[in-house]
Formats: C-alpha cells, sequence, structure tokens
C-alpha cells in the first residue's frame, strides 16, 4: 500500500544543501565527455590528469547549467578505481552533497555509525581552500561532502580549464532532480533507516509490491529526502515475482547495489526530448495504447496530448499536479 506524507518528521544533524555532483568511474573518459556533450548537451568544464601533475587518473567534469558530472578514468591497475570498474563496469561511484562544512558533516556522520572512506581534507592554492571527505553509502557507491564556499577557482584544486569543441542542440536540462538506489532484497528499509539516522533525511513516499507490479515483476521502493526537498533518493529493492524483476536484473548485472539511474529536472520537457532525440539520445518505446483516454485518467493537463504520445513522454497526475516524464535507455553497457 502505498504511503505518501509531506511532513517532515527527520533531523537534519548538520547543513546539507544540494547535489554538489556525481563523479562516474567509466573505462575511457575523454568518450563519455564526447557522448555526454554532443547528446545532452553539457560543456567541457575542467580537468585533472597528467598534464596537471596527477599520474594515476584522468578527470573530466563538464557542466550543463546547476548539473555537474566528473567521469574519472584510471591510468594504471594498481589503484581503487581499476578495481572498481573490473566488477562493476561505467557507473556511478560518488554521489555528492555541498555542505556548510565537510568536516562537520564528517563526523557528525560517524558519531552517529557511519563508515568513512575518505577522511576530512583541506586543499588550497592561490584561488582559496577547497574541502571533501567521504562515507560509504550502499553497495561500492559513496557520498562526499563538499565545502568549497572559499574556493574561487574553476574547479578544485588541480585542475584546470579545457576547452572541447563539442556543439549540439540546447537541452535545457537544469539540475539533478533524483537519484535512485537498487538495493538486494531485504536491504531497503535498512538503508532507509541509514539515511534517516545518518543524515537525518525523511521518508516522505512508501511502495509496496501491490502499488509496482505486473503480473510478472513486482518492486518495493521508498523515497527519502532533505529538508529543503533539494535532494530526493529513492531507493528500491525487488519483490516476488513470476519472472526476475528489472531490480533484479540490475543488481546480477552490476554486481551488486549501485544507483540505477539519475534523473534530470527540465523546464521544457518537448523541447527537452526532440532536442535529445536529433542529438542521437536513445529513449524507452512507450506503446501507443498507452495513451488511449489517458486524459479520463489523469485529467486535464496544458500539453498537446498527440505531441505527447509522438515524443512517448510519460504523465502521471496526484492531488498536486501532474509529472511529465521519459527514461532514456542504458547509457552504459
Amino acid at each position: 500500500m502505498a504511503f505518501f506524507t509531506k511532513d517532515w518528521n527527520g533531523e537534519e544533524y548538520f547543513d546539507i544543501y544540494d547535489f554538489h555532483h556525481v563523479e562516474l568511474y567509466v573505462g575511457n573518459a575523454k568518450q563519455a565527455v564526447f557522448y555526454y556533450c554532443s547528446a545532452f548537451g553539457f560543456k567541457p568544464y575542467a580537468y585533472s590528469g597528467p598534464e596537471t601533475g596527477v599520474r594515476d587518473k584522468v578527470s573530466y567534469v563538464i557542466k550543463r547549467d546547476k548539473i555537474f558530472f566528473v567521469f574519472t578514468t584510471p591510468l594504471i591497475s594498481e589503484i581503487f578505481s581499476s578495481e572498481w570498474l573490473k566488477i562493476h563496469g561505467d557507473g556511478v561511484y560518488d554521489i555528492a552533497f555541498s555542505v556548510s562544512s565537510n568536516e562537520k558533516a564528517y563526523e557528525s556522520c560517524l558519531s552517529r555509525g557511519a563508515e568513512g572512506v575518505y577522511n576530512s581534507t583541506i586543499t588550497s592554492d592561490k584561488d582559496g581552500v577547497y574541502g571533501k571527505s567521504s562515507i560509504k553509502a550502499y553497495g561500492d557507491t559513496i557520498h562526499s561532502f563538499i565545502d568549497d564556499s572559499k574556493y574561487h577557482g574553476l574547479w578544485a584544486p588541480g585542475f584546470e580549464h579545457i576547452d572541447l569543441p563539442y556543439t549540439c542542440n540546447d537541452t535545457s536540462l537544469l539540475k539533478i532532480d533524483h537519484i535512485v538506489a537498487n538495493l538486494d532484497v531485504g536491504k531497503m528499509d535498512e538503508i532507509g533507516s541509514f539515511y534517516e539516522e545518518i543524515f537525518g533525511f525523511s521518508i516522505f513516499v512508501r511502495f509496496d509490491e501491490t502499488d509496482i507490479s505486473t503480473q510478472f515483476s513486482s518492486l518495493k521502493s521508498i523515497v527519502l529526502r532533505s529538508r529543503n526537498w533539494k535532494i530526493k533518493l529513492p531507493i528500491n529493492e525487488p519483490a516476488e515475482g513470476i519472472k526476475k524483476s528489472q531490480i533484479q536484473e540490475y543488481l546480477d548485472s552490476n554486481n551488486g547495489p549501485g544507483a540505477q539511474h539519475i534523473a534530470i529536472l527540465t523546464n521544457d520537457i518537448i523541447k527537452s526530448i526532440i532536442n535529445l532525440r536529433e542529438n542521437g539520445v536513445d529513449f524507452l518505446r512507450v506503446p501507443d495504447t498507452y495513451y488511449d483516454n489517458i486524459l479520463d485518467r489523469v485529467g486535464p493537463i496544458d500539453e498537446d496530448i498527440e505531441t505527447l504520445k509522438k515524443l512517448n513522454i510519460l504523465i502521471d497526475r496526484d492531488d498536486d499536479g501532474y509529472l511529465l516524464q521519459l527514461f532514456t535507455k542504458p547509457l552504459h553497457d
């Protein structure tokens, strides 16, 4: 049975503002950057690698409005990211948050039982000071705390400007809306409690297998949020079905829990989908029958239904209004 609440029942233990960036480990960062820039409209922003004094890896930062992705590729086999890629393949390693103090956030989390990954560090150069620390999240995914309020450089110490000539249609993508985790059976409530107890986040949506299911597959899901609603983290686990659920398929392919998808907010989804398709992005196919009597199910909407049907855009409604969304096909093999 579904459960919804708008009431805040959490207790945030430190100032946490928003998603700062997402770092992905990939087999070839330069090629990944080309794809995300030419298809999704990102711009190359910063670079770290041998040319900047870093010998064991390269990291490219790309930017689209308030969205920052970092693509990192190891250059030698003896470092952690090489082993991570061997196990999981290309995927999300670090979901980083903006905080008022990375040291306070880190110590606060450890005091309530979080497992540290990278101790709080402060690095500096002529452009200021940059603070970062990290804790373990789920599977081999981590959360970093970033305090760059006193850093006025390009990205972080050790990064330089990069100028690569990518062009594409404007995609109108604005910011990260939420990031979804897929977990093993029986782990959803455990990780939900982790976010409640360590971060002070609040569960505001809960679905069970009676809410999200077909005759073949089902899942359970909860959604946690920060006090300011800027950070939303849905968490899924598979439920019993006749066939293997898509959650279990992900877990098998990823060799364990991880971030399943990143949802991006746009203020003009029709423009976004048209231009993303023209840029070469491949989306899931929605059957035409989905739109039969759709307005009877969701009520009146402002957009032209034939346009939404042509673009395969999905429509959902609750008491607060309606949501338009569409999922890409997987971006990594």
